[in-house]
């Protein structure tokens, strides 16, 4: 027996929007979600709290955690999953790390599409991260960051369906870390390196400034 067939499981992603849900095999049993703002930091814990609390236990209940590792924003994240580490180091359970796209798209595929398809998400900058699927949630291709136009037509599926003109068909999807937290093996487990797909927006500058060249030392 793996170690998620039994106990509560937590599951955190941060990727899109701030989410938590809390889940014993085959049930969840609270799960809630805040999409306002990019305080990340002062939003997860109080989150996690509240969806323990309100399942009647407490963290040291909890049996494991799995965590979003996107793709999504770098502080985003950063913060999901350091939040997840620090869980796990304390309590003393074991962390799984899941790609963001592929929790949207088990979701998805439990309702038997009949088709395969394209969760897609904002990755802001006027670009979308996307993945293809076919129509049992196995991913084909991606995850990858691009122009809206550049993502692939037909059945699109996820947060940002809805976000752009797309060709095709399309279905908003929340992302909802329950579906995974019930089965956590349902999904690989791919660590917890964070797949952000390009640099993160602040840069430290390689370049001496004009006030600064010629300066003696």
């Amino acid at each position: 027996m793996s170690e998620s067939d039994s106990g509560l499981w937590l599951g955190i992603d941060t990727s899109t929007s701030v989410t938590a849900a809390l889940a014993r095999p085959g049930h969840v049993l609270a799960s809630r979600t805040v999409t306002s703002g990019n305080v990340h930091v002062e939003q997860l814990m109080p989150l996690v709290s509240e969806v323990v609390a309100e399942s009647g236990h407490v963290l040291a209940d909890l049996a494991g955690i799995v965590v979003g590792i996107g793709p999504g924003p770098f502080t985003g994240l950063r913060v999901g999953i350091v939040t997840a580490q620090t869980l796990g180091y304390v309590l003393d359970v074991p962390v799984r790390g899941v790609c963001s796209l592929d929790i949207v798209a088990l979701t998805f595929a439990a309702g038997r599409p009949g088709r395969g398809f394209t969760v897609v998400s904002d990755a802001r900058r006027k670009e979308l991260y996307w993945a293809t699927y076919d129509a049992a949630g196995k991913r084909l291709d991606g995850p990858n960051v691009t122009l809206p136009g550049d993502v692939p037509t037909g059945l699109l599926v996820g947060p940002a369906a809805e976000l752009y003109e797309l060709a095709g068909d399309r279905v908003v999807v929340p992302l909802d870390p329950g579906a995974i937290a019930v089965d956590p093996d349902r999904l690989p487990d791919l660590g917890t390196e964070p797949l952000y797909l390009r640099r993160p927006d602040a840069q430290v500058s390689t370049s001496v400034k004009t006030v600064l060249a010629g300066r003696p030392s």
